[in-house]
Formats: C-alpha cells, sequence, structure tokens
C-alpha cells in the first residue's frame, strides 16, 4: 500500500503537432506579417494526432497527465474545449502569458522546472526538437513527437518569434 502522500509520476505533454494537427492553419503563419489572430482562431477545429493522443491516454493509466503548450494564455478556453472534445485526459494546462514573446525551449524548460519540484517527471512529450534538446540537458526523459508534418513556418515562429 502506498503512502497517503504518493502522488503520481507526472507525463507533459505539448499541444501544436504533438495532439493537435495544426497543418490546415499553417497558411496563417506564411503570410508576412504572420496572422497570429487567424492561426489560433483556427485551433478549434485542429484535428486530433491519434499517436499523440494514444499516448497521453496510455500515460494516464499511472501518470497525471499535464499539458505545456506555447499558446498564449487568451487561447485558454478554446484549448481546454479541445482537449476534452477529443477525449484527452484531464490535467492541468500551463500557458504561455499573452506577452511572453521568449523562445518556447526557454519559457517551457522553465515551467517544466517549477512542476518537477518535489515530483517525477516520466516524460516531456514534444515536437519541437530545441525543446526536446534543452529538457533532455536538463535531465528530463523526452519523447520527440514526430508524428505530424513538418511545420518549418510554426517552428521558426516557436523559437524565434516566440509565438508558440
Amino acid at each position: 500500500m502506498s503512502d497517503s502522500n504518493h502522488r503520481p509520476p507526472l507525463a507533459v505533454f505539448d499541444i501544436d503537432n504533438t495532439l493537435a494537427d495544426t497543418d490546415h492553419r499553417q497558411h496563417f503563419l506564411e503570410r508576412r506579417p504572420r496572422d497570429w489572430g487567424g492561426f489560433f482562431g483556427a485551433a478549434p477545429a485542429d484535428p486530433p494526432l491519434a499517436r499523440g493522443v494514444a499516448l497521453a491516454v496510455g500515460q494516464a493509466a499511472d501518470c497525471e497527465v499535464v499539458y505545456l503548450t506555447g499558446r498564449p494564455e487568451r487561447c485558454r478556453a478554446d484549448t481546454e474545449e479541445w482537449l476534452d472534445r477529443h477525449g484527452l485526459p484531464e490535467g492541468r494546462v500551463w500557458m504561455r502569458g499573452n506577452q511572453d514573446r521568449r523562445p518556447a525551449r526557454t519559457t517551457k524548460l522553465e515551467v517544466l522546472r517549477r512542476i518537477a519540484r518535489g515530483r517525477e517527471v516520466r516524460m516531456l512529450v514534444d515536437d519541437d526538437e530545441l525543446v526536446c534538446q534543452a529538457a533532455r540537458a536538463a535531465g528530463f526523459k523526452v519523447v520527440l513527437a514526430d508524428w505530424a508534418a513538418k511545420a518549418p513556418e510554426l517552428e521558426s515562429a516557436q523559437e524565434g518569434e516566440g509565438r508558440t
């Protein structure tokens, strides 16, 4: 019998191009200037990525699933509704501040370290190779979500513009 204070390990999942297929809204980022309102406004229509969803559901058997996204806080309602609609496990959603433009590898690692205090992080699942490299270098177990189509505009926005 486990101690009543025992908390399960955390499984931390990114959303865009890990659980949600953003391919249909990439065109908003191909314009100059990028259309961030259109990009995030189209997020509720993202189809789920079956491999990512199955991994999250499977991890929920013995982990607490939480979500660590580069989406801005203003997208919270749409994001939580999307997770629920697609049968993802309930869990806290950590989002970027609306004015935070730091690279994803910086913001996500900062949050990951905070949520790991006193908790085992079983894994971080993310499609951003730079986020994965930073997390791995900090000692976290990482799963690179390589099951979505490559999105070069999104990758440059994540790292160069601190937008997702």
